[in-house]
């Protein structure tokens, strides 16, 4: 135990003891003031232990708020604000092909990307025939599959013909790259909000 949790414990059990006494002192019957301590001793330790998980409590809090709220960014007009997520990226959700996924957005990626799983699941057609496509990623060179979505729709933003790659490799995740963000009108960072203003249905190709 810290000395932190010491002076907590030690604090907690004091006022344990002050509720107590005053319970004792206003002589209630001896069924009701053993309800009210019991009550007390439960309200004590709920603090005690919100206080003492307050960082994992936090950071569950923050997840579950990103993924009600966050990662589906807020349209203000013609704009789409994302908030920038705890891990220091830029989270959304977008329709691919009517179906919903979840996406980085990086502009450091060249293309958008798809995980094979995300792909089978929004019904994309990937092209299995020629040569595949290597990309160098943070993990090393990979090798993916080009593959077009029909309709990609974010917030107020939607495109038509979308160039996209496709590999096991990227595991779980999705990654709207440039050949996405360069179709717009406009994209910046203001503080910790992504702002995308879009131009109208675009198309693009690798």
């Amino acid at each position: 135990m810290t000395d932190d949790q010491t002076v907590q414990l030690v604090a907690s059990a004091m006022m344990l003891v002050l509720v107590g006494s005053s319970l004792l002192s206003r002589r209630l019957p001896l069924g009701q003031t053993a309800r009210m301590i019991a009550a007390w001793v439960l309200i004590f330790a709920a603090v005690l232990i919100g206080y003492s998980y307050r960082f994992e409590l936090r950071s569950v809090a923050q997840r579950v708020t990103g993924d009600l709220l966050g990662d589906r960014g807020q349209t203000v007009g013609d704009t789409l604000r994302v908030p920038m997520a705890e891990d220091g990226h830029f989270w959304v959700r977008a329709s691919v092909n009517g179906t919903e996924l979840r996406f980085l957005i990086d502009s450091g990626a060249t293309v958008t990307a798809l995980s094979a799983a995300a792909a089978t699941q929004a019904g994309i057609n990937v092209d299995e025939s020629g040569m595949p496509v290597s990309l160098n990623t943070a993990n090393g060179t990979i090798q993916a599959r080009r593959a077009r979505i029909a309709r990609l729709t974010v917030g107020p933003i939607a495109s038509r013909d979308v160039a996209a790659v496709v590999s096991p490799a990227f595991g779980r995740t999705n990654v709207l790259g440039m050949n996405f963000l360069s179709s717009l009108e406009s994209w910046r960072v203001e503080r910790e909000t992504l702002i995308l203003q879009p131009r109208g249905v675009t198309s693009g190709s690798i």
